[in-house]
């Protein structure tokens, strides 16, 4: 009896194990153009609106929409991240405004299919103000 019960318990949990290894081994999603996603906020900011990746004449640009609002922060810029880290050298534009519709030309040499997340980031305290999963 106690090795049928032990035989039961075992399975469900290496199937588990499994299943977070290959999660844990799968690359995130890469952002392209036409990815949208919903900012929510993070280190304590309240960041909210929608964010999304468009292409028009050959240029590539970060639009923020007309819901889009920040609670404030001293150095507010924005750029990109990898499974939840922020990247530096992706670190692109200043926020010109902590509310409304904006739009910010990401640079050419700027390869987006790198990262999986938008950050509004604040470069003085190094910290995220909001980030949004692009797919």
């Amino acid at each position: 009896m106690t090795f049928s019960r032990r035989l039961v318990l075992a399975v469900p949990t290496a199937a588990l194990a499994l299943t977070i290894a290959l999660g844990a081994l799968s690359p995130a999603a890469a952002a392209g153009v036409g990815d949208t996603g919903q900012l929510y906020g993070q280190s304590d900011h309240v960041t909210v609106g929608t964010v999304s990746i468009v292409e028009e004449d050959g240029a590539r640009y970060v639009v923020l929409g007309d819901d889009f609002s920040l609670d404030g922060a001293p150095a507010p810029t924005l750029g990109f991240s990898v499974d939840g880290e922020f990247v530096e050298a992706s670190e692109f534009a200043k926020l010109g405004s902590i509310t409304g519709a904006q739009r910010y030309e990401i640079p050419a040499a700027l390869d987006i299919s790198d990262f999986d997340a938008f950050v509004v980031w604040c470069s003085q305290f190094s910290v995220p103000l909001g980030s949004a999963d692009l797919n």
